[in-house]
């Protein structure tokens, strides 16, 4: 099962991305043992509620070779660590405030000998350098992400999309998403997820 799901929705992963997203469950459930960055009722659903909804970002926009991507708020290592797998030709830097959260970040990259991925203990304020896209999973009311890291968006895009924010959130987005009503995409999930956790789902593109 730990892989089934990943596969079903992105079937063309190579043996090296394959042999990485099986490792990560393991990985998880170990660490959470010493240090608990995923709710205890929630680890066993690892892959349905972290990983596969980590990729969201994945369905939303395919990263072009060479993108820089910032993961604010990273926790254990979501949405980057499943991101940086899937992209093995992007960067990803992945910071938290939360040292021990980072820490397992860490620990997992290190396992699974993720080259192009780091982990980082840092506040979002903090960071200096720019990228292509920020990506978060509902660290924060988009109003104020937005405040924290205009900054470290570059104006050279090379994507199909324009820099910007990508993040993961659910339920009612309208008053959070009201300020940028013109320019901002909400899609929802169960457009290519069909499970029923992904009902009130959404990834949000926030171009900056």
């Amino acid at each position: 099962m730990n892989s089934e799901l990943i596969n079903k929705y992105f079937s063309n992963l190579s043996d090296t991305q394959r042999s990485q997203f099986e490792a990560l469950d393991a990985l998880y459930h170990e660490w959470n043992e010493k240090i608990n960055v995923i709710s205890r009722k929630d680890i066993d659903n690892l892959n349905l509620h972290h990983i596969l909804h980590s990729l969201g970002i994945a369905k939303m926009i395919h990263f072009r070779p060479g993108t820089r991507v910032l993961d604010f708020g990273t926790g254990g290592g979501f949405p980057g660590i499943p991101l940086a797998i899937l992209f093995p030709d992007c960067t990803f830097k992945l910071i938290d405030g939360t040292g021990k959260k980072i820490r397992v970040a860490q620990e997992v990259i290190s396992a699974i000998g993720l080259k192009n991925c780091e982990a980082v203990h840092l506040r979002g304020e903090d960071e200096k350098d720019r990228y292509d896209f920020i990506v978060s999973r509902a660290v924060m009311p988009l109003p104020d992400l937005v405040k924290i890291v205009r900054k470290n968006v570059s104006h050279d895009s090379h994507n199909a999309l324009p820099n910007g924010i990508l993040c993961l959130k659910g339920g009612d987005l309208d008053n959070e998403t009201a300020p940028f009503h013109r320019i901002v995409q909400i899609q929802p999930l169960t457009q290519w997820f069909k499970e029923e956790w992904f009902k009130e789902k959404h990834c949000i593109y926030l171009p900056l």
